[in-house]
């Protein structure tokens, strides 16, 4: 039963999510919001609201094992598994833009956040995650949305820019839905989240305790891997459709605001103590990540389908190493 409502709690991240973005995009819309605005930030935003959610609730129930989980799991799967996968899928470009900009400022926070997390060795005090922390890290967020912004908006000929504004003019029009309709799927979509936050947080503790083993894991390889599910199904697509600075794009963004936002955010409700082994989780994205800047300088700025395959083989190796350790 605790298995069932967790994986219901999931399902009602997802499809919360899902309405949320669709709602908020058609508002948006009516009140002539530019396509490209939409995609940079309600998009960007609503894809990973179900984390979001769930670290907040995690933080409000004092279940930060579990919520601390829920971001090292999903980092390491966007990167691990959901980009491998997305080169087995077709061989994955990488955008020179990614390289200069997104990823710096990923590599940036990523070591940030692990010198926050050293306070052990340190300072020889217990790893935690304070609300200084968390402020140094929503400050370096924003220096990466100023970066952004200032980027696309001096370079009009952005390989971003362009994608969005092609995948915009090849949609098929869409239906006009009524105000009343779109804030119905808005509210619809926040009800969905706070329930499936809810009831994600409380069995994955349950079933963490049920197992014997720490929250962290169930965080790492249930939690995080199901609300990654849509950076999976976008990233696979924009790699089939050759899209491919979308598909690195979009999950090297996603664990910006992973570890940038989403945890500092959960610090402030909270101070997230450090797990055991969750050092070395970030750790691991963190050379996750690095490991792209080679692939990109000698691999003729491509991830072909063997690097691919070498990723989710580590990914999987690491996973399992952590779920019987």
């Amino acid at each position: 039963m605790t298995t069932s409502l967790l994986i219901f709690g999931l399902a009602l991240l997802l499809a919360g999510g899902t309405a949320l973005v669709s709602g908020a995009s058609r508002v948006a819309i009516q009140f002539g919001v530019p396509p490209l605005v939409i995609g940079l930030t309600i998009l960007a935003f609503g894809t990973s609201s179900p984390e979001l959610v769930v670290n907040l609730v995690g933080a409000v129930r004092n279940e930060t094992t579990l919520a601390f989980g829920n971001i090292a799991g999903s980092n390491l799967a966007n990167l691990g598994l959901i980009l491998g996968v997305s080169a087995l899928a077709r061989p994955v470009g990488i955008e020179g833009s990614i390289v200069r900009r997104e990823l710096p400022l990923l590599l940036l926070g990523t070591v940030a956040l692990l010198i926050m997390m050293l306070d052990r060795p340190l300072l020889g005090e217990p790893a935690l995650l304070s609300r200084p922390d968390a402020l140094l890290l929503l400050l370096l967020f924003g220096v990466f949305v100023y970066v952004t912004i200032i980027d696309l908006l001096d370079r009009r000929q952005d390989a971003l820019i362009a994608n969005v504004l092609e995948m915009e003019d090849n949609l098929p029009p869409r239906p006009a839905v009524p105000l009343p309709g779109a804030i119905g799927l808005i509210i619809g979509g926040i009800v969905g989240l706070a329930l499936g936050g809810h009831l994600t947080i409380v069995h994955g503790a349950d079933l963490a305790e049920s197992l014997g083993v720490s929250p962290v894991i169930i965080g790492m390889l249930i939690v995080g891997v199901g609300t990654s599910l849509p950076e999976l199904v976008t990233s696979v697509i924009a790699a089939l459709r050759r899209e491919s600075d979308l598909c690195v794009g979009n999950l090297v963004g996603s664990n910006i605001f992973n570890g940038l936002f989403i945890l500092p955010v959960s610090a402030l409700v909270r101070p997230l103590p450090i797990p055991p082994g969750g050092v070395l989780d970030i750790f691991m994205s963190l050379l996750f990540a690095a490991v792209i800047i080679p692939v990109f300088l000698f691999g003729r700025a491509r991830m072909d389908r063997k690097i691919g395959f070498a990723f989710i083989l580590v990914y999987v190796g690491y996973m399992s190493q952590r779920a019987l350790g």
